[in-house]
């Protein structure tokens, strides 16, 4: 199956109390799916999930898999660094009606690639869900080489890898060696338009909270052909997608969310809101828009 071009790692909405808060996810899945989201992946980093417990996480994937109801695929974020808890939340994703999973790298156990593949492999083969790999050396601590996320896109229900390795090489390798049905995403935002230009299916994004549709754009442009009118697009978007790094992610764009009306909280420690000066910044992205 396919995902679509443009996924969201979708911010987690808090109330006041930094608890979950339901009706501001319910307004930001329609938000979203209005405004150039394909898909949706759900509790992954850029969602808290860190500090979100395994009760919200479940929570979290009923209710975006209600509220979306068909119109986009949910992708719930159900990796850890514990092989047997990976596979509890994936039941409880299949449970909520998600349509797919996304794995991350074991993180803070630094596995070798032995280690990645059976835990990948253990984890695909509890499901009947289709598998997003999540490779992202820089949170993780661990990068997942070009053969063992090949050997791993053997798996029949292994169909897809977001690679945030920054390593447009290794993602040409791994387009180039693995079968036309598996899908290669860039978890970069600014790597967008590269990744498309060596055959990458398309974004795993954070900026598309604010950019959705222009990004959609971007990608009909290159798919058309226009690329010279997609590349003028892409250096005109690079601005906000780095400015939604400016601090530890989701801040940045938490902030831009609530600047434009979709309420979705602050963020829970060890993370921080942006201070005064960011939002400005921030602001000033927006209004550039």
């Amino acid at each position: 199956m396919s995902f679509g071009k443009v996924l969201t790692a979708m911010v987690t909405p808090f109330n006041d109390q930094n608890e979950l808060d339901l009706d501001r996810t319910e307004k930001l899945v329609d938000h979203l799916i209005s405004n150039g989201s394909d898909g949706l992946v759900v509790a992954g980093t850029t969602g808290e999930s860190p500090t979100l417990s395994k009760e919200e996480k479940k929570t979290l994937f009923k209710k975006v898999v209600d509220v979306a109801a068909g119109r986009v695929p949910v992708i719930a974020g159900t990796g850890s660094n514990d092989t047997r808890g990976s596979i509890a939340l994936t039941k409880a994703a299949e449970e909520a009606g998600a349509d797919g999973i996304m794995l991350v790298t074991p993180y803070y156990n630094k596995p070798d690639q032995r280690g990645l593949y059976e835990h990948f492999k253990t984890v695909a083969e509890s499901t009947s869900l289709p598998v997003m790999l999540y490779n992202i050396p820089g949170r993780s601590a661990v990068n997942m080489n070009v053969k063992t996320i090949v050997k791993l896109s053997e798996i029949s229900n292994i169909v897809a890898v977001k690679e945030a390795s920054g390593n447009l090489d290794a993602m040409a390798e791994i387009i180039e060696s693995t079968s036309d049905d598996f899908e290669l995403y860039s978890g970069d935002d600014g790597l967008t338009l590269p990744v498309l230009a060596i055959g990458g299916a398309g974004i795993v994004s954070v900026a598309s909270h604010v950019i959705g549709n222009e990004m959609q754009e971007m990608v009909k442009r290159f798919e058309s052909g226009s690329v010279q009118e997609a590349a003028v697009l892409h250096r005109k978007l690079l601005p906000i997608m780095k400015g939604m790094f400016m601090a530890p992610s989701p801040a940045p764009v938490k902030a831009a969310l609530n600047m434009k009306g979709i309420e979705t909280g602050g963020v829970r420690l060890p993370l921080m809101p942006l201070g005064d000066e960011q939002k400005k910044k921030v602001e000033e992205l927006l209004n550039q828009l």
